[in-house]
């Protein structure tokens, strides 16, 4: 499945996915653009995904939704790696922001983003995605920096965690 194979690609809530622990998703299994996989020293974690990835997605995020399920998120993709921002204009629930690079590496967590906050909160430089979940859910499976994740938005070779063909 190449790069930009799960373009538009919407996934809803009643499709949730469970997390799981270190011996739940095998290294050989094929990526589902619906699903974000993340493993670490932790252990593994699963997120059913609905993906954002054009301008006016990524702009209307997760706002105006009073709950989202423990194991969903939303998958912000850019097209290339940039510096980004995140803030939480109309946004109802507190959410983890995981900023990761084009090879899938966690390079920074923002946990507990408070609702309606307009304070942007930075990603950093060379941001390729971004996962949003419930606030405090990263602190608690052990979602940090170094973890990586597996998803069709990261390309083989170049993936940390590259999904079967």
């Amino acid at each position: 499945m190449g790069n930009r194979d799960f373009r538009k690609l919407r996934h809803g809530a009643a499709a949730a996915a469970l997390w799981l622990a270190a011996a739940g998703v095998g290294a050989a299994q094929a990526c589902d653009p619906a699903v974000a996989q993340l493993k670490g020293d932790w252990g593994q974690a699963r997120f059913a995904v609905e993906v954002a990835d054009d301008a006016t997605e990524r702009a209307r995020g997760l706002m105006d939704r009073t709950h989202m399920p423990s194991g969903s998120g939303m998958l912000f993709v850019y097209d290339r790696p940039q510096r980004v921002a995140f803030w939480m204009r109309n946004t109802l629930i507190p959410l983890d922001m995981i900023f990761l690079d084009a090879t899938g590496t966690v390079r920074r967590v923002h946990h507990r983003a408070v609702p309606l906050d307009e304070t942007p909160i930075d990603g950093g430089d060379g941001v390729f995605a971004v996962l949003e979940i419930n606030g405090g859910l990263a602190e608690r499976v052990g979602i940090a920096e170094g973890s990586v994740m597996r998803h069709p938005a990261f390309a083989a070779p170049d993936a940390a965690w590259p999904c079967a063909d």
